[in-house]
């Protein structure tokens, strides 16, 4: 008969804190599900409820009469995939130029890029705001992305991968008469796909979520995303909480998704991060 297993401790502590854990994170969005579900004096009820008493659907589909809501989304998806291509496409770039690349002047270039980091982001929001409007692109769709199409953070993440990757990679990829562009696309970017999922998670979320932003460069409701449509369902007396957390709730799905397709590289390229020295 095999050995039972020996009751352990420190397990079973361990698992009662990750599953604590669990629920503390699952908590506000099951409160949003619950909320969305209550109708309005529901919501304003002290002591509040925590079950709806009666289960209110309604609220998902007035949140579509209530906003654009379609329009809205189309516009975070294009912001979205817009900021995050752009960022994979020309961090990625400058991160290989200045990890594998030799010329002058590259450290004092990198410490420039770097500087941007210590600026606020709020401090670029009045040139940027001057150069898209000399462009005549307010209150268009380019406009949301333009801008964040770059980021000093994804080249310092990438330069960090890159500069770990074996230099005989490229020596023998130049000995086979393979140009810088060549190594860069065929060898080089797809060793560094766990680092390009994780920017691409960071960014995509953060661009999900922009609200000062499109508040500046948009003012039709119909070239707003979704982040700063939503804020329009807050009144000045009164909000409708049940219609705000069902927009919330369809806004938040999407970026749900994206993580649980990329979460594997994303922890994966965590892990290698910490392990570099």
């Amino acid at each position: 008969m095999p050995d039972r297993k020996r009751f352990d401790p420190g397990s079973v502590a361990t698992h009662a804190v990750l599953s604590l854990g669990a629920l503390i994170m699952v908590f506000p969005f099951l409160w949003q599900l619950l909320t969305a579900l209550k109708t309005l004096a529901e919501t304003s009820r002290v002591p509040p409820t925590f079950l709806p008493e009666d289960w209110n659907w309604a609220s998902f589909e007035e949140v579509f009469t209530a906003l654009p809501f379609r329009e809205m989304l189309t516009n975070s998806l294009i912001n979205t995939i817009g900021r995050t291509l752009g960022q994979l496409v020309f961090c990625s770039l400058a991160a290989y130029a200045f990890a594998r690349m030799q010329f002058r002047g590259r450290n004092v270039l990198f410490a420039l890029f770097l500087s941007v980091l210590m600026v606020p982001s709020s401090l670029l929001v009045l040139p940027q705001y001057d150069i898209i409007q000399s462009l005549g692109l307010l209150n268009s769709a380019p406009a949301l992305f333009l801008p964040g199409m770059f980021s000093a953070f994804g080249t310092f993440m990438l330069r960090q991968f890159f500069l770990s990757l074996p230099k005989e990679l490229e020596e023998a990829a130049r000995i086979d008469g393979a140009g810088s562009f060549r190594i860069f696309w065929s060898i080089m970017l797809p060793l560094i796909r766990p680092a390009l999922a994780a920017l691409a998670v960071i960014t995509a979320m953060w661009s999900w979520n922009d609200l000062l932003w499109p508040l500046i460069v948009n003012t039709d409701p119909e070239k707003m995303p979704i982040s700063a449509g939503l804020t329009s369902l807050e009144g000045q007396y009164e909000t409708n909480y049940p219609v705000m957390m069902a927009g919330s709730l369809i806004a938040s799905l999407p970026m749900l998704v994206v993580y649980l397709f990329l979460q594997r590289h994303f922890v994966q390229s965590v892990a290698l991060s910490g392990s570099k020295s």
